[in-house]
Order: structure tokens, then sequence, then C-alpha cells
């Protein structure tokens, strides 16, 4: 069986040498060079598994290699070996193609952790079937979808932003499952439901003992998704001290459990999301330039329903025979009435509000068909989809009666929105829509 080759770049010695005895003791075959120009010698001689190099070298910088290899030699993973702390260049590399980076001092653990999961992402077939897709044909899907399939072989964070409801866990998911990760657990966390004393306990763990009540050790988001992928919905309501907290573990690659004294190494990848204006939340102070820069190393942006009009139907087609799945029946039609009605209707809960939508569709509809009134849209002539007149005043009406219940749940609980849809009696998930509709976010 032939021996994987790797790629040796940099212009320490000492350092080439140890890596080299790395290699060897795992089986591999290495070759060495110094200088960038002799790297891309190499490579256009031969064809490798893997490419290992340093940021700095004598004629140039590691990212002119990963960029050539993106370019020319596409399926070969390619790693960097940054200085220290040194974010900047650890970002750059994963934006130009980098399959993953390692922090100096390197030591024999990170290089073969690196080196096993880099093997493994050229090999691995992307796993079919078992995961819910996207649907939709249009531009804005297949950039989205193009998108996925480009980061899922690398291990660089993913920023998914958009609207809620439009599918960023969705999204998150293909990721992970199209990865070398996909066998492993893919764990989501809402980061806004849960209160912020319980934080640190619920991402990394405590130990037996830690606090009153911790009458067994237990893992944390963390260690539940090592190996795999750590999805982190809502990250802007991560709390300051949280932050902090977040970017270390991201730096040293490790967790320490509440009441721990040693630190455990992790290996997870976050993709992290959110509905708000993060940029604007890092300008405001209410979230920490340098994570913000670690978690937005990739930007995947869900398009809008109303921006995709032209998927409806098949989206509406499909979401009706996932419905009639789960309810052991037959997915109904709809109307062509219907479907127009659709196509005209802004969507302000996006993909979401339409699987409720139709949802009420089917339970409304005789004889398995679906038409405009039983989803509950009005047309009036002109562009849009609206109400009429009378519904108008009295939606409004509706829309304030809301407004102050909530405006209350909220004083109550000291602006704790978990508590608030405690005391509401609905998900947070749900009032956090409620919120954002009635213009309260």
């Amino acid at each position: 069986m032939k021996r994987p080759r790797v790629l040796l770049v940099d212009d320490e010695t000492d350092l080439l040498d140890l890596l080299e005895m790395d290699m060897a003791r795992m089986g591999l075959d290495s070759e060495r060079a110094s200088r960038v120009a002799e790297a891309k010698m190499r490579l256009q001689q031969g064809s490798f598994d893997l490419c290992l190099t340093d940021m700095r070298l004598p004629d140039g910088i590691g990212l002119d290699i990963v960029r050539f290899i993106v370019e020319h030699a596409p399926a070969t993973p390619v790693a960097v070996i940054t200085a220290f702390g040194s974010t900047e260049n650890a970002v750059a590399a994963l934006k130009a193609g980098a399959f993953d980076y390692v922090e100096k001092p390197v030591t024999p653990e990170k290089v073969r952790s690196l080196v096993r999961s880099a093997l493994k992402a050229a090999e691995a077939e992307p796993p079919r079937g078992g995961v819910r897709p996207l649907v939709g044909s249009s531009q804005p899907m297949q950039q989205v979808l193009g998108l996925i399939g480009k980061v899922a072989r690398s291990q660089a964070p993913v920023f998914m932003t958009g609207e809620t409801g439009t599918g960023k866990e969705v999204a998150a998911r293909l990721i992970h499952h199209a990865s070398t990760r996909a066998t492993a657990p893919f764990i989501a966390v809402n980061c806004g439901a849960i209160p912020e004393n319980l934080m640190e306990s619920e991402f990394f763990g405590y130990r037996k003992g830690a606090f009153t009540g911790a009458d067994t050790e237990r893992d944390g988001f963390f260690q539940a998704a090592h190996g795999g992928t750590l999805f982190l919905d809502e990250v802007a309501d991560l709390p300051l001290p949280m932050q902090v907290k977040l970017l270390r573990v991201i730096q040293e690659k490790s967790v320490r459990r509440v009441g721990g004294v040693n630190e455990e190494p992790v290996d997870v990848r976050l993709i992290s999301a959110t509905h708000q204006d993060l940029q604007a939340a890092v300008s405001a102070g209410r979230f920490r330039h340098d994570l913000f820069y670690r978690l937005n190393v990739i930007e995947i942006c869900m398009p809008a329903l109303r921006e995709r009009r032209e998927d409806l139907p098949e989206l509406a087609e499909f979401i009706l025979q996932r419905l009639s799945e789960s309810h052991s029946g037959q997915a109904p039609m709809l109307q062509p009435a219907a479907i127009e009605a659709l196509q005209r209707y802004d969507f302000p809960g996006n993909v979401r509000e339409l699987e409720n939508m139709l949802e009420r569709g089917m339970a409304l509809a005789e004889n398995q068909v679906i038409d405009a009134a039983d989803l509950n849209l009005i047309p009036i002539e002109g562009s849009g989809m609206t109400d009429m007149q009378g519904n108008a005043g009295l939606q409004a009406h509706l829309d304030d009666l809301e407004k102050q219940a909530i405006q209350e749940a909220l004083a109550k609980t000291g602006h704790n929105k978990t508590a608030a849809a405690r005391l509401l009696g609905v998900t947070f998930r749900s009032l956090r829509y409620r919120m954002e509709r009635l213009g309260m976010e």
C-alpha cells in the first residue's frame, strides 16, 4: 500500500528534522523545502497528500504556498505553522484556503492530531442521506450551497448570518454532514436560552462537588462535541465574561471544567450564527472584536425567503411532503392561486413561517387540496399581500396588546428573555420572533 507523502516547508533545520521524525513514526514519507520557490517546484514535480508550511519564509510567506496549492492542487490539504498568539496570520491562512493551523511551539501531539485530521479529510467520501437539505435552485441558494461544499473540507470556523427562520442551523448541519466530522456529534446550542450563571458549567462541564448540587462529574457542550461540530446559535447573546472564556478555548483548543485544575484538549469545529448585526454589536462594545475576528473566518449569509421567491413552489412541495410523512398521510396539493398568494407574501418569519402556514393549510384543506383561503392570506389588487382595512386596524390593536404583555413580562424578569418567555407561556424562539416582528429588538 502506498505511503502518504507530506511536504514540509520551513527554514529552521532543527524543526524540519523533528517534523520528519514525526512523519516517519506515523508511517508517512516526507520531503522538505526551506523556501517558497523550492516548495512550489516540488509541488509541480509530484503530488502530495498534505503540505505543512511555516508562515514566515526567507523569500515569502506561507500564504503564498497556500494560494498556490488552492489553485494548482486543490485536493491537497495544506496547514500552516503560525507564531504563538498570531491570530491575524491564522485567520488569514484559513480564509486563503488552509485546512487548519498549528501554533508554535510545535509539539508532536499537535502535529500528529493535525496530520491525522488532514489525511482523513483528503480520503473521506462525504456520507449521503440522513440530513435535511436546503431546497431551492435560485441563484442565492446556489451560492450558499456552493459555499457549503467549499468550507466542508476545511476546519475553518464558519459564521452564519441571516434573518430568523432562514435555515442557518440546517446549513450548519449540512456543513457538518459533508465534512470528515460527519460520524462525530453535531451539538447545537442556543446561547440566548442559557442563564448566565449556568453558562460556564454548561459549556465546559464540571467536577463532582464543584458547587451545590454537583453530585457527579458532567461533560459540557465542548466535551460532548469532541471530534465533531459545535453550533453556537445566537452567539451575539453571549455575555462579555463568557466571550472571554470562549476566546481562550478557541486559542488553546482545551477547556477547564468548573471546579477542575487541569485543562482537557478538545477537537471541535465551531459554527456560529446570529440574526443580529454582530459588527454593530462590536462597535457598541457588546461583543469582543477579537472573538468576532476568530468566529467570522468564513461568512455565509442565508437569504431571506422574499429574496428567492422563485423557490417557493419547490420549497412548499418539499415541506408538505415532509409534513405528510410525519402524519402518515398523503401530501395535499397546492392550488395555483395558493402558490400565487405565497409568492406575493413577504414572509417576515421566512421558512419557519412558511412551515407553520402550510401546516395550518393542511389542517383546513378539504379533499387534499389547499387553496388560497386555507392559508389565511387575503390578496389585494396591487403588488403586495396585506390584510383588509378593517383587519389592519384589528391587527394593530392586537399588536399593541401583545407588545404591552411582553414589556410587562420583561419588566418583571429584569429583561431576562428566557424567564419572560416562560412567564408568557411561549418558547424563547417564539418570543424572540414576536419581539422582532413588533420592532422591539
